[in-house]
């Protein structure tokens, strides 16, 4: 489900786009050099106490329990005075006990890396100039001087300057303290250039875009169209502007004058999750509730949208008009109408199928094993695989079996392409589209590697011309700088303890000494990694599974079990983890001569679909599993003992800790527990909790007793024992994805039932910064020193001892 958490500019295989849904693991890993919703968003407020700042509510738990009590269901409504006054004590608590962040070493050096202008500014091509033609490049970008961001931009020409000029096209701090609202950027949909009669064509410019504007950093954004050409939003009264108030808003543009939106519209709008359950064409100058419903899915489902994608461009492309309806987190009915069209028809594929478009091919990958009698031709194609196929011809065949015209399908044989095909130790990742080029990424053994398929001739099959020979233990990706118009692409690497690089590629010159164009941006070190090496280990997990994990450390570092050492994992809805320039790591804890460790534990994606699905629903306790392994093989090759482990995750991590808490407190000396599920019998009644229970099952079924009941921490929670390791717990009370009641609930039931016990449990709960924790690198760099010194603390004995 992750292909929305992969490098900015690889596409997703998904229909609807649907990165609001996930349980993020990229938001809660430690890296604090990216200016995106990427890893290393920390989770506390800038303030230490509750501000006034001016929200809306969040909305209310689902509180029938269902004929189960819980003392502690009152601390799922968010913002009642009783629960305000909860999380107020407990942060004055933690920060009497614990120090404030903002005074330490930590937070200083942490922010300055956060807001230093040394960052590489990561942009986005929208355009060409009228007169010069010279490409217009856009960045957001928070310093100190702008905390909540200022939208710029910039040329090609200035873009590859050592001092680039920038012009500020929309100042959010100016705009926050104009309507005394404390916004936080959550990204914008262009009016793609094909569909826009002002663009001035593909030799144009991007005229307007949908801004997502967010109150404290929550999923549900405002939407508000935005003039590139005056750079000031649309006005709604005078120039029918496109505006819509707060929601886990949908929308796209069909023309210049229509929108595609899912939107709560009232009663039945959107589903039980929380996301659209229609899509709306709305035209402006009229009133969205006016605007005709054309297309809609069931309450029960987790989403629907409608999207447009521009592929005449290419030989033999079309205008595809698509519609998808998630009946669950992976499963979804797609239906295709081509611009001749009349009608859509349901795309003959499996429901955990993804497809997208490059001219006339359907893209597909693969996640079940695939049968002739059900693709059209004489092959199987195994599950993880990554193969295009005519989308023409497809959408016929889809028509036939939508129809049962058993004679018409007998008749089909449907030419299909492969570009990869798993091994035992490979699976596919993603890949980028130039104007003629696919760059399709390949993991082996959680090393990555980058493969070049140029288009054919007359817009024919795709011809591989280079790539990596072998995977590497680096991040990178290789963004096109514009699909449309160019083969040129933007290439930035990293990994662990090197900083990132951006240079300037033209894929047409792959495997020759031209094809770096120039190198545009380099991060300096952030940290000291001088003497640190990063290595690749397996641990055996409990049924005999190899699971793999790296480690960042000293060289010849001495194996006496004395070194601090952070185990970091997520294991959940096929997200891979791997190298990248992990700077809060680096300063926090690597140059104090600790140990980094990430556990790429089944749940993930790191071995494509299957590693997955192995530990989803009842299997869950194979991550756990998994992940104790790493520890324990830590432990046995004396890296470290359970005096000097700690661990940490978020969200679905958040998870994964929860329950090393419960199923192995013996293993660690410390635990963070960031924005977690806790709670696993009333998580599907929790704002989108509903969308996930297809990763871990329904709780209102025998899924509870069978194996849900297990894996559930709040429920879990030993009273017979007298010691438990060192636990901060972190949450933000602006998160409207995972719920804040999970933390406050698992808190306040450690508490009372610890009472003359050994359980010193920590907490503390932001009120702005959403499901990644932090709204500004200020709360970002809070968060991290509270966290990682915290745990380095509890490593070293350096704890205040809990009364």
């Amino acid at each position: 489900m992750m292909m929305m958490m992969i490098s900015s500019g690889r596409r997703a295989l998904f229909l609807l786009q649907s990165s609001r849904l996930i349980l993020s693991a990229r938001a809660f890993t430690p890296s604090l050099v990216s200016q995106a919703f990427q890893p290393g968003k920390s989770f506390l407020p800038s303030s230490h106490t509750f501000s006034s700042t001016k929200l809306s509510p969040l909305p209310m738990a689902n509180t029938i329990m269902d004929g189960e009590e819980d003392p502690y269901i009152w601390l799922e409504e968010v913002e009642s005075p009783e629960s305000i006054a909860f999380a107020e004590s407990a942060n004055a608590k933690c920060l009497a006990e614990l120090g404030d962040p903002s005074e330490t070493e930590t937070y200083k050096r942490v922010l300055t890396a956060l807001q230093s202008d040394e960052r590489i500014p990561h942009v986005r091509m929208l355009g060409y100039e009228k007169d010069t033609r010279d490409m217009l490049l856009y960045n957001f970008w928070r310093d100190a001087n702008s905390p909540k961001g200022i939208w710029r931009k910039t040329t090609m020409q200035q873009y590859q300057s050592a001092d680039t000029e920038w012009i500020t096209v929309l100042d959010l701090d100016k705009l926050a303290k104009e309507e005394d609202i404390s916004w936080v950027w959550k990204g914008y949909t262009a009016l793609p250039r094909s569909l826009d009669s002002q663009s001035g064509g593909p030799m144009g410019r991007v005229t307007r875009v949908l801004l997502n504007l967010s109150r404290g950093g929550a999923d549900a954004t405002y939407l508000r169209e935005f003039d590139l050409l005056t750079e000031s939003f649309v006005d709604v009264e005078n120039d029918d502007g496109f505006s819509l108030p707060e929601a886990k808003t949908r929308a796209s543009y069909k023309s210049r004058d229509v929108l595609l939106v899912g939107a709560d519209t009232g009663e039945d709008s959107m589903t039980s999750s929380g996301y659209p359950r229609t899509v709306r064409e709305w035209k402006r100058g009229t009133k969205i509730e006016d605007a005709p419903i054309v297309f809609e899915g069931e309450k029960t489902d987790v989403s629907c949208g409608q999207y447009l994608l521009d592929e005449s461009d290419r030989e033999g492309g079309d205008v595809y008009e698509v519609q998808s309806r998630s009946i669950s987190f992976y499963d979804r009915y797609t239906y295709v109408k081509k611009q001749s069209d009349d009608t859509f028809t349901k795309l003959a594929i499996a429901l955990n199928t993804g497809v997208s478009f490059y001219g006339r091919w359907m893209m597909i990958r693969v996640k079940a094993d695939w049968e002739p009698e059900d693709n059209g031709s004489d092959k199987t194609f195994k599950s993880g695989s990554f193969l295009y196929v005519d989308a023409g011809s497809f959408i016929e065949f889809s028509k036939a079996k939508a129809d049962g015209d058993e004679d018409a399908i007998k008749n089909f044989n449907l030419e299909y392409h492969v570009l990869f095909e798993p091994t035992a130790t490979t699976s596919y990742s993603g890949y980028s589209a130039t104007k003629s080029y696919l760059i399709v990424y390949i993991l082996d053994d959680v090393k990555e590697q980058l493969t070049f398929y140029k288009l054919g001739e007359g817009g024919g099959p795709f011809v591989q011309v280079g790539g990596d020979e072998q995977g590497q233990i680096r991040s990178v990706s290789a963004s096109p700088v514009d699909s449309k118009t160019s083969d040129l692409i933007f290439q930035t690497t990293s990994s662990y303890i090197s900083p990132s690089k951006l240079v300037l590629a033209d894929a047409n010159k792959i495997g020759t000494d031209d094809y770096m164009v120039s190198e545009l941006k380099s991060l300096p070190e952030m940290f000291d990694s001088s003497g640190l090496e990063v290595s690749q280990q397996f641990a055996t997990s409990k049924d005999g599974t190899r699971i793999p994990y790296f480690m960042i450390h000293k060289k010849g570092m001495k194996l006496d079990g004395s070194i601090p050492t952070l185990l970091y994992g997520y294991g959940g809805f096929e997200v891979s983890l791997g190298p990248r320039y992990v700077t809060s790591v680096g300063i926090s804890w690597l140059e104090r001569g600790g140990v980094y460790v990430e556990a790429n534990i089944r749940g993930g994606g790191e071995y494509g679909p299957q590693w997955h699905q192995q530990a989803l629903r009842e299997n869950r306790n194979l991550c756990y599993e998994d992940f104790i392994a790493v520890g324990e093989h830590l432990v046995e090759s004396k890296v470290c003992t359970p005096q000097t482990l700690a661990c940490r995750g978020g969200s679905n991590g958040g998870l994964l800790t929860g329950n090393m808490l419960v199923q192995a407190p013996d293993l660690f000396q410390a635990i963070h527990i960031a924005v977690p599920l806790l709670d696993m019998k009333r998580y599907s009644k929790l704002l989108a909790g509903a969308s996930w229970m297809a990763e871990y099952g329904d709780p209102d079924t025998d899924d509870w007793e069978n194996f849900l009941h297990k894996y559930s921490p709040y429920h879990n929670i030993d009273v017979s024992r007298d010691k438990y390791p060192n636990v901060l717990v972190t949450t933000s009370t602006r998160d409207d994805r995972v719920h804040p009641a999970h933390a406050r609930k698992m808190v306040k039931k450690l508490w009372d039932e610890g009472q003359d016990k050994e359980w010193p449990v920590y907490y503390y709960e932001n009120i702005e910064g959403g499901h990644g924790g932090a709204s500004d690198s200020r709360q970002e760099a809070f968060m991290t020193s509270l966290s990682y010194d915290f745990m380095w603390r509890a490593l070293t004995n350096a704890l205040p001892r809990k009364e």
